[in-house]
């Protein structure tokens, strides 16, 4: 099966020529960078190592959906600049989505650090995954493209698009949840401070389930790179 992997971008020069390289490395279908308008060195480097670069609005929302119109690939695998999955991982995912069963689903988030504080939030993020259904765009999301298609992509939503796209998904179809990793930089929650982070993204996630208006969920969150 062909897969093509999407990366959303919106300055990652830091962080995205040895993300793009690891993505290189599990030999896809395509490697498509999808930037919002970055005005540093993101896309001169999405040039280089990835197959095609698109530009268009700022927005996760917007910017996985025109990276899906491009795409020609069987499945779709949503990943973001500062992730990286292993070669297993990816292997598992091929060898799931051959069974017509599945129509998606996520990997187990491991957020790449040492500390005691990040290791209990992703394992509480797990457990949240496997047993709520609750998952997040940082674990990876993959798809098969009609469903996708199907499903009218990501709501245009400024914020929570992850949610409400996995929360749509499983509606749709049987989704696996995979023991294998989708390993995601701890950068934000360092730079923001581990409590505060955990306490917003907590509290905007419940917020949004419980109906408030992203539009205004949206000013709490602030985008650290």
């Amino acid at each position: 099966m062909k897969v093509s992997i999407i990366v959303p971008t919106l300055n990652e020069e830091l962080v995205l020529e040895k993300t793009l390289t690891q993505f290189q490395q599990l030999s896809p279908h395509e490697l498509i960078v999808s930037d919002g308008g970055s005005d540093d060195d993101t896309r001169n480097i999405a040039g280089r190592f990835s197959h095609r670069v698109i530009t268009g609005s700022a927005g996760r929302a917007l910017q996985m959906n025109d990276g899906a119109d491009e795409a020609t690939g069987d499945i779709l695998l949503f990943l973001h600049a500062d992730s990286r999955i292993e070669p297993e991982s990816y292997r598992k995912m091929q060898q799931c989505m051959q069974n017509p069963k599945w129509i998606g689903g996520a990997f187990t988030l491991c957020i790449e650090s040492g500390k005691w504080s990040l290791k209990l939030i992703a394992l509480l993020a797990n457990i949240r995954s496997k047993y709520f259904g609750l998952a997040y765009g940082d674990q990876g999301f993959f798809v098969r493209k009609e469903v996708f298609k199907d499903m009218n992509g990501f709501s245009p939503l400024p914020i929570c698009e992850d949610l409400d796209f996995y929360h749509r998904l499983r509606k749709k179809g049987p989704v696996i949840l995979l023991k294998e990793k989708a390993h995601t930089s701890p950068r934000r929650w360092i730079k923001g401070g581990i409590l505060f982070t955990t306490a917003r993204n907590t509290l905007i996630a419940v917020l949004f389930g419980l109906g408030f208006p992203p539009h205004i969920l949206t000013k709490w969150y602030l985008a650290i790179r």
